[in-house]
């Protein structure tokens, strides 16, 4: 629900901010258009001092003996010609102008203006959603890419001891899901065979206890307890900020253009293995039950002696951005916890680059 309601703030403030912009490129706009109606009278102010001072040029010539009468009056109509021609078209270039940035809000040179393209394929290791200039020059090499992460499915528990089948956690019901954004860098000048792979992700690991049970902290360690009602729902969720490294290995395609060329890993298997660190960012749990005739609901955060240090080992194995992924924590879920158990994840991954 948090999560929903910041996903919606998120949408609210962009769409907030396009406004305002909106707003600030109209009144920009009709700030342009005011200083362009009023350049008006300056071009014709010039054209008219030029035409003088032409003018009072050819009488001094006449009163010289340079030139006759005629052609005084020759070299004056054509100079007023010239000038009233000058303001003419000047004044359409302006009215041209003014016409443009009334209709379309600006009158740069389009090929100078930010564009939002979004793609529907990376096969040249090119972003998807792209904003910037229109007019950008493509990097002849780009050895980093980035892209956003989305991850989800299946999550639980090992513990000391017990094999998976014997899990106090249920399987359909524990879940998880990680969003994030990674970059991707070659590691070899000529070859792709070989990336590195890190990012910044959010993960959140969910356990539902089997057997009508919750998580208590004792004080001294934390333990599944009976619940004394019936519980419809009984989830605890662990929240991670994590930093992911995984060498990505597989083949690729190099392709080629005239300026530009890309590798490109498009209709290829593509296999990760490496890890991750972080931090816990905190723990919770939230409880459904019926009391006395009356939903119940329970959402109890606390500290629940979760280790804050996160850290482990995860690895995909995927094909044009869709992978089976699976990570598993080497510390423990608990501290000092005399059995231990540490979270495990299984489920797919989207790499929208």
């Amino acid at each position: 629900m948090k999560l929903i309601t910041f996903t919606t703030a998120l949408a609210l403030w962009l769409l907030a901010g396009i406004y305002a912009q909106a707003q600030e490129t109209d009144s920009a706009s009709q700030t342009a258009v005011e200083e362009l109606i009023s350049l008006k009278e300056e071009i014709i102010k010039e054209e008219k001092d030029a035409l003088k001072a032409e003018v009072e040029n050819i009488i001094k010539r006449l009163e010289s003996g340079n030139i006759s009468e005629s052609q005084a009056e020759t070299l004056k109509q054509e100079a007023a010609e010239k000038h009233a021609l000058n303001i003419q078209n000047r004044l359409a270039i302006i009215d041209n102008k003014v016409a443009l940035l009334k209709r379309n809000g600006s009158i740069e040179n389009n090929e100078d203006r930010i564009t939002i393209r979004i793609t529907t394929s990376g096969k040249d290791e090119d972003n998807i959603i792209f904003i910037g200039p229109k007019s950008k020059q493509r990097k002849y090499d780009r050895r980093t890419t980035s892209d956003f992460v989305l991850a989800f499915g299946l999550n639980n528990a090992i513990t000391e001891g017990e094999s998976l089948q014997d899990s106090d956690f249920k399987v359909a019901g524990s879940r998880f899901a990680e969003l994030g954004w990674a970059w991707k860098t070659r590691v070899f000048k000529n070859t792709n065979w070989l990336r590195i792979k890190y990012g910044l992700s959010f993960q959140f690991n969910g356990l539902k206890p089997t057997d009508n049970r919750y998580y208590v902290d004792t004080g001294e360690r934390t333990e599944l307890q009976n619940y004394p009602l019936k519980l419809d729902k009984s989830k605890f969720r662990m929240d991670n900020l994590v930093v992911p490294i995984h060498f990505e290995f597989g083949p690729s395609k190099k392709i080629e253009h005239d300026d530009y060329f890309r590798y490109s890993t498009h209709n290829q298997l593509t296999v990760g293995l490496g890890g991750y660190a972080g931090i816990n960012l905190s723990a919770r749990q939230k409880l459904k039950f019926e009391d006395n005739g009356e939903d119940q609901k329970l959402k109890l955060k606390a500290d629940y002696n979760t280790n804050n240090f996160i850290y482990g080992l995860s690895g995909y194995i995927g094909w044009q951005g869709v992978a089976l992924y699976a990570k598993y924590d080497l510390n423990t879920i608990f501290k000092n916890n005399p059995i231990d158990q540490r979270n495990v994840s299984l489920g797919l991954r989207f790499d929208v680059d």
